[in-house]
C-alpha cells in the first residue's frame, strides 16, 4: 500500500460524513428520560477523531452544518475532539428549519437483555444536501494533500446527491494518490424510505471500484454488496473465519482494486456481554486479532467506528495487517467501555491491550 509522505501533505486523514448531536439518556431511556447529556457523533467522522485523538494523526472533516445555535454547538464539541473544520459547508439558517437543518440522534445504551436503541431526526439536514461541485476537492487532494480519505455508507444512503459526492471525492483522491477507505455501515432505517435494499447494493457497488480498504461486518458486506458470508448466525456464538475467507475470494474477484478487507465479528450475548474479534485481509493473508469472548460493553456505539480509525492507523504506521487489525480489535474494545460515539483511550492503553495488560487498577 503506497501511502504518501507525511511532508507532502496537509492532512493525515480526512473524512466525508454527517455529523448529528447525540442525546444520551444515560442509564434510562428514551421514552421516559428528563434529561440528556450531548455528544457529537457521526459513522465517517468518528474515525477522524479517533485519530486524532488517540493516534496522534492530523485529521480534517469535510461536513456541513446550518448556522445556528444547534450547528455551533456541534462546532464546539468537535473543536474539543481536534478534528479541524476548515472544510465544512456553513449554511445560513432560515429561521425554522424548513429549507435545512442539522441533524440529531437519540441513542440508549441498552443494558443486559434490552438491546442499545437508536433514534435519528435526520430528514433535510445540511449534510445530506451536499452535492457535486460543492467542495473543491481539487484544492483538497492536489494543492494542500492527503494520505487517507474516509467515508462511507451512512453518508452514502442520506440522499440522492450525496453518493455523488463520494465518487466525485474518491476520484479526486485517486488521481492524487490519496489512500481510500470506505465503511459500508448499513443501516436499515436509512434505506427503508430509500429503495430498500436493492438501491442499497445499487449504490454500494458504484462506489466499491474507487476504494482501497473497504470495511464492514458480516452484515454490511452481506447487505450492501451482496456478499454471503457462511456460518454466520444472529449470536456469531463461534467465528466464521472460512466463511469470510470465502466472502473475501468472492469480494476480491469482483473488486480487484482492494488492497485491503477488514471486518469486525461481534457475538451479541446480552447489550452488556459481547463476543469481539476482527479480521483484515491484504497482501494476500488473512490475519485475525485477539478474540475476547464475553467482553463487558459500556456503550457499544461507536465501537466499529474506532476499529476503523485503529486499523487505518495501523497500516498507515506499520503497514503490516496483523499489527492492524489488533490496533483495531483494541481501539474498538476500549472505546466501547466509555460512554458516547468517539473515542476517550490514549494510545498507551490501546498498546498495552494488544499485548494482553489487564484491568487492574493503575495507582
Amino acid at each position: 500500500m503506497q501511502i504518501k509522505p507525511a511532508s507532502e501533505c496537509t492532512y493525515d486523514i480526512l473524512s466525508l460524513g454527517e455529523v448529528m448531536l447525540r442525546l444520551d439518556p444515560g442509564d434510562g431511556r428514551i421514552r421516559t428520560t428528563r434529561k440528556f447529556e450531548a455528544w457529537e457523533g457521526g459513522g465517517e467522522y468518528n474515525v477522524a477523531r479517533g485519530l486524532r485523538r488517540c493516534f496522534k494523526q492530523r485529521a480534517a472533516l469535510v461536513s456541513s452544518f446550518v448556522d445556528n445555535e444547534v450547528g455551533r454547538l456541534l462546532e464546539d464539541l468537535m473543536l474539543q475532539g481536534g478534528v479541524k473544520l476548515d472544510h465544512v459547508k456553513w449554511v445560513d439558517h432560515d429561521g425554522c428549519g424548513r429549507k435545512s437543518r442539522n441533524g440529531v440522534n437519540f441513542t440508549e445504551r441498552g443494558f443486559g437483555v434490552r438491546a442499545a436503541l437508536g433514534c435519528s431526526d435526520r430528514g433535510h439536514t445540511a449534510a445530506s444536501q451536499l452535492k457535486v461541485g460543492d467542495i473543491d476537492w481539487e484544492h483538497i487532494f492536489g494543492t494542500l494533500g492527503v494520505r487517507w480519505f474516509h467515508t462511507g455508507g451512512i453518508f452514502g444512503a442520506l440522499s440522492d446527491t450525496t453518493p455523488g459526492v463520494i465518487k466525485e471525492a474518491l476520484t479526486a483522491a485517486k488521481k492524487h494518490g490519496t489512500i481510500t477507505s470506505y465503511d459500508l455501515n448499513f443501516r436499515a432505517s436509512l434505506w427503508e424510505d430509500y429503495g430498500g435494499q436493492e438501491a442499497c447494493q445499487k449504490t454500494n457497488r458504484e462506489i466499491a471500484p474507487l476504494v482501497d480498504v473497504m470495511i464492514g461486518n458480516e452484515e454490511d458486506f452481506t447487505a450492501c454488496l451482496g456478499l454471503h458470508v457462511e456460518g454466520v448466525d444472529e449470536n456469531l456464538a463461534d467465528l466464521p473465519i472460512e466463511g469470510f475467507s470465502k466472502m473475501i475470494d468472492q469480494a476480491i474477484s469482483e473488486f480487484p482494486n482492494f488492497q485491503a478487507i477488514a471486518t469486525t465479528m461481534r457475538g451479541v450475548k446480552t447489550a452488556s456481554i459481547n463476543d469481539w474479534a476482527a479480521l483484515c485481509w491484504t497482501d494476500g493473508k488473512l490475519n485475525v486479532s485477539i478474540q475476547r469472548p464475553g467482553m463487558e460493553i459500556f456503550d457499544r456505539v461507536g465501537g466499529g467506528d474506532s476499529f476503523a480509525s485503529g486499523l487505518i492507523y495501523g497500516l498507515m504506521t506499520t503497514g503490516d495487517g496483523q499489527k492492524a487489525v489488533d490496533y483495531g480489535a483494541a481501539h474498538g474494545a476500549l472505546a466501547m467501555t466509555t460512554p458516547g460515539d468517539t473515542t476517550m483511550a490514549v494510545l498507551s492503553e490501546v498498546e498495552g491491550l494488544m499485548k494482553g495488560k489487564s484491568a487492574r487498577v493503575k495507582r
